[in-house]
């Protein structure tokens, strides 16, 4: 079983400041460490879990998975920064409909095919995120070289295995490579060199751009 790491000292901060907070009466965003948003009524600290109260119920997560909560009406008024970076314009609409990072979605792209919307592996994985057939043709791709649908579907992929993994990065990035089957095989990151490479290039490159990013000044 992954054992979450204790509190960093750039998150102490805030969940010092969460604990301190009676839970919210309208809704907030929580903001993960992976750059996942979730929409939540109400928030409550239980020791070293945050339990998120939403429109479908609840869910559980590590306290120290959290980076900040942002109120509805101050989140609402972010817009999603354009990334210098090649397709940034569906980048950022598929981040901002889905709640994922563009940094995030950027940082895969950049790992898995050098943002080259022609690449193909030799496992038959396609275009710029890298999506294989089955993927595809479970998201709806008609065309897996197209920028746009590329993008679209590979960004709905990480956010159903962010919420599969309830927000934990290593283990979304580790399950987009090598596969949720091995991931819950090993019950962690698979002992592949390939897929341990994997989630330390596109976490490195991740939290180099989200912290550099107008978007989280309070990482700084």
């Amino acid at each position: 079983m992954k054992q979450f790491p204790s509190c960093g000292k750039w998150i102490c901060g805030t969940i010092v400041l969460l604990a301190a907070l009676a839970p919210s009466a309208r809704a907030d965003y929580v903001v993960l460490q992976s750059g996942e948003r979730i929409h939540v009524t109400g928030y409550e600290r239980m020791g070293d879990t945050l339990r998120l109260s939403m429109a479908g119920g609840t869910m559980e997560i590590p306290a120290d998975a959290l980076l900040r909560i942002d109120p509805e009406d101050i989140f609402s008024a972010i817009k999603v920064k354009l990334l210098d970076v090649p397709y940034a314009n569906f980048i950022a609409d598929s981040a901002r409909a889905h709640g994922v990072a563009p940094e995030l979605v950027a940082s895969v792209i950049a790992v898995e095919s050098n943002f080259n919307p022609n690449a193909v592996s030799w496992r038959s994985a396609r275009g710029l995120m890298q999506l294989m057939p089955g993927t595809s043709a479970r998201f709806g791709v008609a065309h897996p070289f197209d920028p746009q649908q590329n993008i679209e579907a590979g960004t709905k992929y990480l956010k159903e295995l962010l919420t599969r993994y309830n927000g934990d990065l290593t283990l979304t990035l580790a399950a987009y490579n090598a596969g949720p089957q091995r991931v819950g095989q090993y019950r962690a990151v698979p002992p592949y060199r390939e897929t341990r490479d994997y989630v330390r290039r596109v976490t490195e490159k991740f939290r180099k751009t989200y912290r550099t990013s107008n978007q989280i000044a309070d990482l700084q």
